[in-house]
């Protein structure tokens, strides 16, 4: 089991609430319950909270160290927001910093052995999709009103091709939250995976004696880079998650573009 790569992956309950519905038997109704998954994303964001509260709380005009950094986070997340969805997107930056740091600190959590990762799991993932994709048509409609749906029909489209691109335009606005969902849930399920294989490798190799030392050099070695590389990957998928709620923010601001 500890060599098992899928096992890291598995939920258990922590506590139950109790049970919602069913007909009183074992396993019918809707168990309400706090899981691993859910210690690991109210600790992501009491470490969010608690960072940027100790961090800015001086507010010294020559910053230390540690609140340039949350400095140069809220820079990087506004920018990104500026270049995604123009000035006006700028009431959406607290929406969009949050995404982005819960995220980025939960991947970053999930690279700490024995921590686990709630971003491995689609139905976390794609409930943030969800949230983002509701935001969009939410304000979008709230905006523009029936406008909102010229975001089906770009500008500048011959007549006549109108019917033809409007259901393409249509089916890529409803698959947005399932890429967004299934990139960030597969890229940190096969990365912990791969890790975890090559990291099994040289466990294994070397339970086997001098021999085997020598064959977990080569696993070892592959085991360190996929470890950086999963904490670049980390970090880009939180990028990515950021910079695609901003453009699909700036469809709902400016959905004639």
């Amino acid at each position: 089991m500890a060599n098992d790569p899928i096992h890291q992956f598995v939920i258990y309950d922590i506590f139950t609430f109790g049970t919602i519905g069913g007909d009183g038997t074992e396993g019918s109704g809707i168990t309400l319950s706090f899981t691993n998954s859910s210690l690991f994303m109210v600790l992501t964001t009491i470490t969010i909270c608690a960072y940027l509260i100790l961090s800015t709380r001086g507010r010294g005009l020559v910053p230390n160290r540690w609140q340039l950094t949350s400095e140069m986070a809220y820079e990087f997340v506004a920018n990104m927001v500026r270049s995604g969805a123009g000035s006006e997107g700028m009431k959406f930056f607290p929406f969009v910093f949050s995404l982005f740091t819960f995220i980025f600190i939960g991947n970053m959590f999930g690279m700490i052995p024995y921590f686990y990762t709630f971003t491995s799991q689609i139905i976390v993932t794609f409930a943030l999709a969800m949230l983002v994709m509701t935001v969009v048509v939410a304000y979008g409609f709230i905006k523009n009103g029936p406008k909102f749906l010229k975001l089906f029909v770009p500008s500048g489209v011959p007549g006549y091709i109108i019917p033809i691109v409007t259901p393409i335009e249509v089916i890529s606005f409803l698959s947005r939250p399932i890429s967004l969902s299934v990139r960030l849930f597969g890229n940190m399920l096969a990365g912990h995976i791969t890790l975890k294989v090559f990291t099994g490798f040289v466990v294994s190799l070397a339970s086997l004696g001098a021999v085997g030392i020598a064959g977990a050099v080569l696993p070892l070695i592959m085991g360190v880079a996929l470890t950086a590389l999963e904490f670049m990957v980390s970090a880009v998928q939180a990028y990515v998650f950021a910079v695609l709620t901003s453009m699909y923010l700036n469809d709902a601001i400016h959905p004639s573009h």
